[in-house]
């Protein structure tokens, strides 16, 4: 506690004033959005680069987690798609349960609406899909059915206040029941069983 009264030197003074902005921008939600949009490019563009292999070979690279005689050791594809997703969509079903419990979404039929939206932004696409692939590559028509939460959440905060909460939650409703969808597609078309 004594250390954080200590008057600064002036250097960190002007490091903290010159900071200052940064903190304030991540403390928007505009920054997430903008964090992600600026990592899906820089990713595009890495992984279609002559360093392509260095991309691959970050995600392949393995990180262990050990506590006492337990160990978990993952890729770092797997920290973020196994970890950080998880969370991620824990956080979001906790923001839906307040929803449906006491919000926009709080009425079967207000449930209704992204439902059935949700339903068309995957028949559509596959159909789309389907009517340009052809035969040839017909396998892969329910890769264009999953909405991407994150990138889809992420413009309507780097919106801001100018978009209404009832159309955030709209679109959140939607991306859920969208994900729930593109999983049970996989789940009982591209695996070799489901164990109920």
């Amino acid at each position: 506690m004594a250390g954080r009264n200590r008057p600064r030197s002036p250097d960190e003074a002007r490091l903290v004033r010159a900071l200052s902005p940064v903190r304030d921008f991540l403390r928007t939600e505009t920054a997430g959005a903008a964090l992600i949009a600026v990592g899906a490019i820089v990713a595009l563009i890495w992984a279609n680069s002559p360093w392509s292999d260095s991309y691959r070979d970050l995600w392949a690279t393995h990180a262990s987690l050990r506590i006492g005689g337990h160990a978990i050791d993952l890729s770092l594809l797997h920290w973020v798609n196994d970890g950080l997703m998880t969370i991620f969509f824990f956080v979001v079903g906790l923001e839906i349960k307040r929803e449906l419990s006491d919000g926009h979404l709080s009425s079967p039929s207000a449930v209704a609406v992204p439902a059935v939206a949700a339903l068309g932004g995957m028949v559509v696409p596959a159909a789309l899909y389907l009517a340009i692939a052809g035969r040839t590559a017909s396998h892969g028509w329910a890769i264009p059915m999953a909405t991407d939460i994150a990138l889809a959440l992420g413009v309507v905060a780097a919106l801001g206040r100018r978009v209404p909460a009832a159309w955030r939650v709209f679109l959140l409703a939607l991306a859920i029941v969208d994900d729930i969808g593109a999983i049970v597609v996989i789940a009982v078309v591209y695996s070799d069983g489901v164990e109920w």
